[in-house]
């Protein structure tokens, strides 16, 4: 699978506990940077009318999954006429709770768990569909690249009934 440079970063399976599984693989772009580098880099250009800073930030990973015929991700794929579609959109942050929070206080969403999912060297939470776009938004601190087969599957559960 090497489609616009993107390589597998990871695949598993994530087993339900039912009989039902979930096949995952995680696509890492070509400009994926090394850990410990910040995800964004600024650049300040000098131009006659005064300084413009200018900000850039990598493409993103990928994360494809598919489930076994009744389970969380195949529910939610004939859910919408078996075309699929984006069910998340996951940003980096500094700071996985204090977003959590400032989204609580304003009334921007709802989450679907009451505190963020921590594995080690990677904190993340999920909110509930948003009513304008049905997208699930996601924040994410990592120390490491990565994903967390843990978190993964409390996201599917946690989907479940929405």
């Amino acid at each position: 699978m090497n489609s616009l440079g993107y390589h597998v970063q990871q695949e598993f399976t994530i087993d339900f506990g039912d009989g039902q599984t979930a096949q995952c693989i995680a696509l890492e772009p070509p400009e994926k940077k090394n850990s410990g580098v910040h995800w964004t880099v600024q650049e300040v250009n000098y131009l006659p009318a005064g300084e413009v800073l200018q900000e850039y930030h990598l493409p993103p990973e990928i994360f494809v999954s598919d489930g076994t015929a009744g389970s969380i991700v195949a529910n939610w794929v004939a859910a919408r006429n078996g075309v699929g579609g984006i069910h998340h959109i996951a940003y980096q942050v500094e700071s996985v709770e204090n977003i959590m929070k400032q989204w609580q206080a304003a009334g921007y969403a709802e989450f679907t768990s009451k505190e963020p999912m921590k594995c080690p060297g990677l904190t993340q939470v999920f909110t509930k569909p948003s009513e304008l776009t049905g997208v699930i938004y996601e924040f994410i601190e990592r120390q490491e690249f990565g994903f967390c087969k843990d978190n993964v599957r409390a996201l599917m559960e946690s989907t479940k009934g929405l």
